[in-house]
């Protein structure tokens, strides 16, 4: 259905009473199992299970990293070291030095889906052909729409023997291990089982230390320990954790305050106070995030003008707008934050500087008799996207300063997601000159190569805007060649400096991922990344 464009978007009130007998009515009374973990998560819906998630990183988070693996995963026992890539289903992966087209991966053995039939190279290649092969007859067109995107690279793959699959690439790519992470292994004899992907999504069968037990769309997953994980020191302590899809941080910090849930992300600001007052435990972490407008590069667009790029970045008051976060927020001065290696040596400055926007805005031809109009989609809850109609509302007044006007149209997080990966171009966007995702930096792809090469644009990949420049194509072939660590991040700070001097976002702040959490909840570690592993936390009543 088609959203109205309207201006501004109110700001969230906690209103506790009248929300928490809300919630009261839509959780029941409290739980009392010990060892059962109640999460109130962004999300507006139990996201996909079967093998693939929707809504974002939160759909991998709780839901994809739970039920399923990857052959490469992600290192989060840590809080203090970033995050790294460590072997999963995998258990080594290499290019061939005489052909970096060829990546061979040794295959865990002994591993078993969830359903008690083995993982091996066959299923690796099923799942591929689910994703890659349109004339297999499980290939699932909506697994393919959230996930392709993520791995270009991929050209082909053979077996070499029960345990050893190798992989093609269309190029070399040295990128290719922060692609193939991505993909999560479904069981081919449980799709066989039913022949019907809506019907596997009820009984999911991946690899992972969670299986599923009951799912009630838009209500509630319940999920229990695979105590037969392929790996002992991540089988869960819980007896059982429930997901509960609470959009609106009002709702998830009322369900919070009154009992329903035992842990919940993105807790209202201007609750913390309360919550931590009651007891309740907040934590938070730096991670690779960035809050931004992903604009469109249409040929009619006014941000193809640099002057008019810099002046938006250039009245956003990043610190007035963590302030509104309860502190909980880093302002941005780029894409990735400063201490990052790829932050390489841009000469534009991210600051809050209103009168020299108004300049640059009355030089490209804007003024009060003549304001800037622009148009954006946004949406009201989502993974990493913090508190977004609060965060919006302030940033539409900066830019309304200096004589930006904007609109938005609200749209709920997943159909955001799919309107951004239709392009900018695309009649889902509704002419829209930026949308407000947030997005990952934690990988070179992910940060860059993603939204800025010019053969990468909507729908083939998620350059949603149709960003086109030789000068970046050349810098992102430079780096995807980069196979030694070192040359690689000169690279990436190369493309880096480039994306921030030409201004080719709007960028407000990273996110650290506040969540509260109730003191009888142990064992959790928050790493410094966008999923988070809940297999070592427990209750203790």
């Amino acid at each position: 259905m088609a959203k109205k464009w309207h201006h501004g978007v109110g700001r969230l009130a906690l209103t506790t009473v009248a929300v928490a007998a809300l919630s009261v009515a839509a959780f029941g009374r409290p739980a009392a199992a010990q060892g059962t973990l109640r999460l109130g998560m962004t999300a507006a819906d139990i996201p996909l299970t079967v093998g693939q998630p929707d809504n974002g990183f939160e759909g991998y988070r709780w839901i994809g990293l739970t039920l399923y693996d990857g052959l490469i995963n992600w290192d989060l026992s840590s809080a203090e070291k970033a995050s790294g890539l460590i072997p999963g289903l995998a258990e080594s992966w290499s290019v061939d030095p005489n052909d970096p087209t060829k990546w061979v991966f040794k295959l865990r053995q002994g591993v078993k889906f969830h359903d008690g039939s083995p993982f091996n190279a066959d299923a690796v290649i099923w799942n591929m052909d689910r994703l890659f092969d349109d004339k297999a007859t499980h290939y699932d067109p909506r697994q393919v729409s959230l996930t392709n995107f993520r791995i270009p690279a991929y050209k082909s793959i053979r077996k070499i023997d029960d345990h050893t699959v190798e992989f093609t690439t269309k190029s070399p790519d040295a990128f290719f291990p922060y692609q193939i992470c991505y993909i999560l292994y479904s069981s081919p004899a449980q799709w066989n089982k039913f022949k019907d992907w809506q019907k596997f999504a009820t009984e999911p069968s991946g690899t992972g230390p969670w299986k599923l037990t009951t799912l009630v769309p838009r209500e509630r997953a319940e999920l229990v320990p695979n105590k037969d994980y392929w790996d002992p020191a991540r089988r869960p302590k819980l007896d059982k954790l429930i997901l509960l899809p609470i959009p609106e941080p009002s709702a998830r910090t009322a369900a919070m305050l009154s009992g329903q849930v035992d842990w919940i992300e993105a807790p209202a600001p201007d609750a913390v106070p309360r919550l931590k007052q009651q007891g309740f435990t907040i934590t938070a972490n730096a991670y690779p995030h960035i809050w931004s407008y992903h604009i469109s590069r249409l040929g009619d667009s006014p941000w193809n003008d640099v002057r008019v790029r810099k002046a938006a970045n250039l009245a956003i008051d990043r610190k007035g707008l963590v302030e509104l976060l309860g502190g909980y927020a880093a302002p941005a001065l780029g894409h990735v934050d400063k201490a990052d290696p790829w932050f390489g040596k841009p000469s534009f400055e991210l600051k809050f500087d209103p009168d020299q926007a108004k300049k640059l805005l009355a030089e490209a031809g804007y003024g009060p008799a003549k304001p800037l109009k622009l148009k954006g989609m946004i949406s009201a809850s989502g993974s990493g996207q913090m508190q977004p109609l609060a965060m919006n509302e302030y940033i539409q007044q900066n830019l309304k300063d200096v004589g930006i006007q904007v609109e938005f149209a609200v749209v709920e997080w997943q159909s955001l997601l799919d309107r951004w990966r239709a392009g900018s171009a695309s009649p889902q966007s509704q002419g829209a000159h930026f949308v407000n995702i947030s997005y990952t930096t934690q990988d070179p792809y992910s940060a860059f190569t993603r939204f800025l090469r010019s053969d990468l644009k909507a729908p083939t990949g998620v350059n949603w805007g149709e960003f086109s420049d030789p000068a970046m194509d050349e810098l992102l072939k430079k780096a995807q060649l980069s196979f030694d660590a070192k040359s690689q991040t000169a690279a990436l700070a190369d493309v880096h400096t480039k994306m921030v001097d030409d201004a080719l976002f709007i960028w407000a702040v990273h996110d650290v991922a506040p969540r509260a959490i109730h003191k009888k909840v142990k064992g959790f570690v928050q790493a410094r990344n966008w999923f988070q592993d809940i297999t070592g936390v427990y209750i203790q009543n």
